[in-house]
């Protein structure tokens, strides 16, 4: 279609006439192969209006339905969460950028990083005399910062092991300090979790590490083990189990989690210490896993995962909007005792290994008792709407990671799958 000279955004050329190239008719532009130097013939250019396209109104829910997806991480968020970014994603409360856009130093998003903080506070009653900091690096990555920042090279350190992540944590330990394996579940495949009787603790150790629910095995700690020592303090890594329920936070030196399981999307770890074993890290520290450095500059060192870091903030706000950690908890506690009683009511068709005074809320693995149905399980569920539900590789099976953000829906819908699995094939 022609353009007319009144069509908006048009892009066009109407009746251009040109006696030279652009390069000055020199060189080898496509204008000369049209464009005579002597005798320049009008040039009339017909074109079609370009207008951009309307945007999605924020409040639309996506078009296609989404699957209910049980990974163990990066997990599910909650949609209205999700909603919410997409409202924000290209103008940031009429700000003109995106939350992506900002300076991690300006006033826009300081309230952002300020805000998550506050509330993230208020859900877990963080003391004062406790840093919040949002870090890079995963939680991975403090498995060196814990002992590069709590001890020196020479001091001893405890380690309980009850699953894969602490078994990690324990051996990056060997690099910086001297940790103590106090307890191991390995041999028992990671199943189970001991009296705390039962083990042994240095009292001149530095601190006492668990990992508090281990995402691969599905063992969670329901209570936790007072370090022996006269300045010994409790680490956990939280990762998985983190804002899934109310935790006393004075009872822990360090509390560090990725964000990826519960609260955001992956790129941001929180670690919340108390001020005093802030300080003393040692020469050899890199400065980007100094938690001095990052206390003293308010998580602003550097760039920060600043989206995420926004993300995690509207997490936070929609559990204060649920009621709290408390509220969480039993919502959480439900779909559990939903999934474990099928699989503990299907006359061994399915079977959990893991102890049931230490099962995980969060992560639930189970096999079939004909482990060659498993892969045609995992197929079907997936047909069905019901994605991520293969275990982890090193140990096979299936599992269930059923999150805050995984409604109660999609678990009476895996539950009721199940009994249809079960009747066709047993």
């Amino acid at each position: 279609m022609a353009a007319s000279a009144s069509t908006p955004n048009s892009l066009c050329l109407k009746n251009v006439t040109s006696h030279r190239s652009p390069d000055g008719g020199k060189g080898n532009s496509p204008w000369r192969r049209f464009v005579s130097t002597k005798k320049a013939p009008s040039l009339s250019i017909a074109c079609t209006a370009v207008s951009p396209s309307p945007l999605v109104p924020s409040s639309t829910k996506p078009s296609q339905e989404r699957v209910f997806n049980f990974a163990a991480g990066p997990a599910t968020l909650p949609e209205n969460v999700l909603l919410k970014a997409q409202s924000d994603l290209v103008n940031w409360r009429a700000s003109g950028m995106s939350i992506m856009e900002m300076s991690h130093r300006g006033k826009e998003f300081l309230s952002v990083i300020q805000k998550a903080e506050s509330d993230l506070r208020a859900l877990l009653r963080v003391p004062d005399d406790y840093e919040v900091l949002f870090l890079q690096g995963g939680a991975t990555t403090q498995f060196a910062a814990i002992p590069l920042n709590l001890c020196t090279s020479q001091d001893s350190v405890d380690y309980m092991v009850t699953g894969a992540w602490g078994d990690k944590a324990f051996k990056e330990a060997q690099k910086f300090c001297k940790p103590n394996l106090v307890w191991s579940g390995k041999a028992n495949k990671y199943t189970t979790i001991p009296s705390f009787d039962e083990f042994e603790q240095d009292p001149d150790a530095k601190y006492l590490h668990i990992c508090a629910n281990e995402t691969i095995h599905g063992v969670e700690f329901k209570n936790y083990p007072v370090p022996k020592g006269k300045d010994k303090v409790l680490v956990a890594d939280m990762s998985s189990n983190f804002c899934s329920k109310p935790v006393d936070v004075s009872k822990f030196g360090v509390i560090y989690a990725g964000a990826q399981k519960n609260v955001g999307p992956s790129g941001v770890t929180i670690v919340i210490i108390r001020k005093d074993l802030i300080g003393n890290a040692q020469a050899i520290t890199p400065v980007m896993l100094d938690f001095k450095i990052h206390a003293d500059n308010k998580s602003l060192y550097n760039t920060p995962p600043c989206f995420a870091i926004y993300m995690c903030g509207l997490v936070f706000e929609d559990l204060l909007e649920q009621g709290g950690l408390e509220s969480v908890e039993k919502k959480n506690l439900k779909k559990a005792s939903l999934l474990y009683g099928t699989i503990d009511g299907s006359g061994g068709f399915y079977k959990c290994p893991v102890e049931k005074s230490v099962r995980s809320l969060m992560n639930v693995p189970f096999t079939l008792e004909k482990s060659d149905l498993e892969a045609e399980f995992i197929k079907e569920a997936a047909k069905e709407g019901m994605v991520q539900l293969k275990g982890h590789r090193s140990v096979g099976g299936v599992r269930a990671s059923i999150y805050n953000a995984m409604p109660l829906a999609g678990v009476e819908k895996l539950v009721a799958f199940m009994k249809d699995f079960q009747a066709k094939h047993a």
